[in-house]
Order: C-alpha cells, then structure tokens, then sequence
C-alpha cells in the first residue's frame, strides 16, 4: 500500500506529495506467492474435476468393448449382484438392475416378489456378450425345505448401458 510522504518538494514549480512504500516489497512477495499458491491448488482441484468427469462419462464400458472386457465386467457384477441377494441385501442388489427394470419394478415391488435367505452360492460358468446384450449361465445353489445345497442351473440378461453392465429383472411369475 502506497502512504503519503509528510515532506512536499517542489518540482518544475508545482507542488507534488511524494509517496513511499511503508513496509518494503517483501509482503508483496508473500501476498503474490500465497496468490499463486491458492491458483495452483484450485487449477489442481478443477483438472481432477475434469478427469473425473471424462472417466465417468466416456470412459466405461460400451457395445464396442472387447467382448473379454465386457465379459469381465458382467462377471464381476453379477457376483456382487448374488453375493448381496444371499446376504439378503435387497436394497444393493437392486442397484445392479438396469434402468428399465427399475422404472418397472420398484424398490416396494422388487422386494415383495424376492424373498431372500434360501440362496447358499453361486458359481459363473459363462458369460456371452454380443454389442450391448450378455448372457450369463450360472449355477445357483439354495437350501429347499426338504433338500439342503440343491444346484440348479440359471440364465441371466446383462445389458451394457452408460458405461457399465446393468442386471435385466425377469421375475418369474
């Protein structure tokens, strides 16, 4: 900040107030490094916003995935999918349902018509994917009243859908 100086010269015969500097340059330095300091970390800050959003958005998955990537996906929900079914988790379970599926089926409806606590495991043995479309084939083993550790075959619909695999809900009757 610039101060008046308290003595008055002359020059050229007019009257001119000189100004000093009171506390030298060396704050201005620190307020100018602190400046630069504060924009570095907001520029960082925005640049991972940017990054995050391009993963987010045009970096997952999609119908031109190599058919081993999509298949690794599919996979990897679909067992996280199950794992939560037989936790009982149906409120995580229904996060892996597509779009469609949860416009039809609500969350209410979803869990009237799944009744968890019988299923035990479940083993992957295939998944086909072709563009947006994967077929998963699974062996799911649950306890019946009578039998315990029945196996039964399962087919599953996966679609790829903004940027990931979504579960397509079939429920049976």
């Amino acid at each position: 900040m610039l101060y008046p100086r308290n003595s008055h010269e002359r020059v050229n015969k007019l009257v001119v107030k000189r100004l000093t500097i009171k506390g030298g340059l060396s704050s201005l330095a620190s307020t100018m490094a602190g400046f630069w300091q504060r924009g570095a970390a907001w520029l960082m800050v925005a640049l991972g916003l940017v990054i995050a959003g391009c993963a987010s958005t045009g970096g997952g998955l999609s119908k031109e995935s190599p058919p081993d990537t999509k298949a690794a996906v599919v996979s990897e929900r679909a067992q996280a999918r199950w794992n939560a079914l037989i936790k009982g988790d149906l409120d995580k379970a229904y996060s892996y349902m597509s779009e469609a599926s949860q416009q039809q089926y609500p969350l209410r409806v979803y869990k009237d018509k799944t009744k968890p606590g019988m299923w035990k495991a479940v083993k992957i043995d295939s998944v086909d994917c072709n563009a947006e479309i994967c077929k998963l084939q699974l062996t799911l083993t649950y306890d019946h009243r009578l039998i315990k550790g029945v196996q039964t075959p399962l087919t599953e619909s996966w679609i790829i859908e903004n940027g990931t695999a979504w579960y397509v809900y079939q429920p049976k009757g």
